[in-house]
């Protein structure tokens, strides 16, 4: 049996209960495998194709990411630099003492946030989706939706300075807000809205023509819909995200856009985007911007009380670099965020999205799917399928 078949049969199996996806193997120059399996449309039998559009999620905080750090090699910015020279109005945060306690019961931030605590996710910076009761509502009434919010850019900024942190900045790495923050601050720098600054910076040197935050009309017959589940953990179509974090049909006027979470791409977009981060021409980053990049920044003591959502992902198998997980502890790193030798990088994406890339192979791997799930949902075990998919990938991916 082919790659691509064994590919296909992963994305297909009934067990994981995926609509569609589309994934490719890619290793020293050569692509072993691209394989579409399911439909980007159920309802009107469309087929997943290469050149399906996915919400890739969390897979956009590494764009962001390699965009600002471009910058860095200009001299925009320090690694040390405190955002408050380009974001005066966060010059004043507090710190709760207890992040389950009331939200006035604070004390001031030590010292102000850098830029590689943003990079690194140790800004004291969170979701709010992650802390149900006042801290959510707080963050929810304040900065709106995770992904489409209504509330304008520069008001967006402002407005996070008014809620308190929930770590001295620096301290550990608690996953959030980080790099949604470091893209309105890149554009800022730029003078330019950050849709332009990862245009220029990042998808037009590396030929990423389907990368964007909103897919124009006359695409969006690409684009896979959002699937999730229902009460009974059914596979359903959703029409917002999980949380309201994005809508169907987003606005014209909207002008927030999430460096974090907000962007659309294919497969062989990503595929573009990761041969950059190992070196390969075109060449967006210098050699040794790239090694900083895919170097864990988390100190042992910070990899024990690290958490994304509660989890702790970073006890074992992983570290932390600039805006990337790096694998450690080979055998102990979690296929689902990535696992290869020593030194390789990834980040998944919450709508399911995955990939992974290995410096010591020069190899590439890539999943994008659609699967919507509530947090409450995933305690009481639906929506997993995707996440054995994800891994049972992984492993066929790494031995071919």
């Amino acid at each position: 049996m082919s790659l691509t078949q064994k590919i296909v049969d992963i994305i297909e199996a009934p067990d994981h209960q995926l609509a569609g996806a589309a994934a490719l193997v890619w290793r020293r120059g050569e692509l072993l495998a691209v394989a579409c399996g399911g439909a980007r449309d159920v309802e009107a039998q469309r087929p997943v194709e290469r050149d399906t559009l996915f919400r890739i999620a969390s897979m956009s905080k590494p764009i962001t990411t390699v965009a600002a750090l471009t910058l860095l090699e200009e001299g925009r910015f320090g690694l040390d630099d405190p955002i408050t020279r380009w974001a005066p109005e966060l010059e004043d945060f507090c710190v709760l003492r207890d992040v389950n306690g009331p939200l006035d019961d604070t004390v001031p931030a030590e010292r102000p946030i850098t830029f590689e605590d943003l990079l690194t996710h140790r800004s004291g910076i969170t979701y709010g989706a992650f802390w149900p009761g006042s801290l959510g509502d707080a963050y929810a009434e304040a900065l709106g939706a995770e992904i489409d919010s209504t509330v304008p850019a520069e008001d967006w900024i402002a407005r996070l300075g008014t809620l308190p942190l929930i770590d001295q900045p620096g301290a550990t790495l608690h996953y959030g807000h980080s790099t949604d923050l470091l893209g309105l601050l890149i554009a800022r720098m730029e003078d330019t809205s950050l849709d332009e600054v990862l245009r220029r910076r990042v998808f037009a040197p590396l030929g990423m023509k389907d990368t964007r935050f909103v897919v124009p009309r006359e695409h969006q017959e690409r684009c896979a819909k959002a699937y999730g589940f229902d009460a009974d953990g059914r596979r359903v179509e959703v029409r917002e995200g999980p949380g309201g974090s994005f809508l169907a049909e987003r606005p014209p006027k909207m002008t927030f856009v999430s460096g974090g979470q907000g962007l659309w791409s294919t497969v062989d977009d990503y595929l573009a985007f990761a041969r950059a981060l190992l070196g390969h021409a075109p060449h967006i980053l210098r050699p040794e911007t790239l090694t900083s990049m895919r170097t864990n920044r988390l100190t042992p003591a910070q990899r024990a009380s690290a958490e994304v959502g509660g989890m702790s992902l970073f006890a074992a198998g992983h570290g932390f670099g600039l805006g990337v997980a790096v694998v450690l502890e080979p055998d102990d790193a979690f296929p689902t965020i990535c696992r290869g030798h020593a030194g390789t990088v990834g980040w998944p994406g919450g709508f399911g999205g995955w990939w992974q890339a290995d410096p010591t192979d020069d190899a590439i791997a890539i999943f994008l799917t659609h699967n919507m799930v509530e947090r409450e949902q995933l305690a009481l075990g639906i929506g997993h399928g995707a996440f054995a998919a994800i891994a049972a990938f992984q492993r066929i991916a790494s031995g071919a």
